[in-house]
């Protein structure tokens, strides 16, 4: 797909307790809580229950439509965290943010028994950072709950085809494929090409942004999760808490390549950034 056939048409993205979103006229932002004491640029802002909570609020009010909640850090060489410390941070996050808030909750988790119980407890979307293939289980949980999902490719611990779309297209179409045998429809995944995920250098990140229109290929709606990557810290010379501007200016141009969602940490900054990519493209002659 070029960039000039790219639209932004409305896709209707179904997620759980019946909600639902509009992906495309639209950027929608996604607001980044990490319950960790040791995320890479994070760790340990958001560690308890009442400051993951004022945060998720305070995204909220800056125009954030979903919030994303996490438990175990993902950065390399983080300590693994089992499902009983993961969820002991994240479901009574997930359980506050539901009683004080209408905002769409997203639970950052690649185990189902972790998705199951957030859903339970208020969480709307699974966003799988192993897409379906760490946790055999994972797509039947996202079935009976009736989430969203967002189903992100992962470089990490694997062989890799020699061209970056490539190799997204033979990650994404495993997972689009175990979706399938499990019954859960397309038309509730968003598919993220998983920045920073075991793509070490800068080169493989930037070629990945500036391709980023052949993913439309895969035929899903997608998320763009570049915010604070070490590849803007690369070209800014920026250190991860500083790096809001470069985000927002990938987030731009991602838009303008056709991302529905955006993942990021600095909530205000990106949502303005994205209002003008949508003024942009809503300035578009009419074909």
């Amino acid at each position: 797909m070029t960039e000039d056939a790219i639209t932004t048409e409305p896709v209707f993205w179904p997620l759980a307790h019946g909600r639902g979103l509009t992906l495309g006229p639209k950027a929608v932002v996604m607001g980044i809580v990490n319950v960790t004491p040791d995320s890479f640029s994070d760790g340990g802002l958001f560690a308890n229950r009442d400051a993951a909570l004022e945060a998720a609020l305070a995204m909220e009010a800056q125009g954030a439509a979903i919030v994303d909640i996490g438990g175990e850090s993902t950065r390399p060489g983080a300590g693994a965290v089992d499902a009983e410390a993961e969820q002991a941070r994240v479901l009574p996050v997930i359980e506050a943010l539901a009683r004080r808030s209408d905002v769409l909750i997203s639970i950052d988790t690649y185990r189902a028994e972790t998705a199951r119980k957030a859903i339970a407890a208020g969480a709307h979307i699974v966003n799988d950072i192993w897409a379906l293939q760490r946790d055999p289980d994972m797509a039947a949980a996202i079935v009976e709950t009736g989430a969203g999902a967002v189903l992100m490719h992962n470089s990490r611990d694997r062989a890799l085809e020699a061209d970056v779309i490539d190799d997204q297209r033979v990650f994404l179409q495993r997972s689009l494929a175990l979706a399938r045998s499990a019954g859960l429809g397309a038309e509730r995944i968003v598919l993220d090409p998983g920045f920073g995920f075991g793509k070490e250098t800068a080169a493989v990140n930037l070629e990945l942004a500036a391709r980023f229109g052949e993913l439309h290929a895969l035929g899903r709606p997608l998320l763009a999760g570049t915010s604070r990557k070490r590849f803007i810290g690369h070209v800014t010379g920026r250190e991860p808490g500083a790096r809001g501007a470069g985000t927002a200016a990938t987030s731009v141009f991602l838009r303008m390549k056709g991302a529905a969602v955006f993942r990021v940490h600095d909530v205000a900054i990106n949502v303005d950034a994205l209002k003008m990519a949508d003024a942009m493209l809503a300035a578009r002659p009419q074909r």
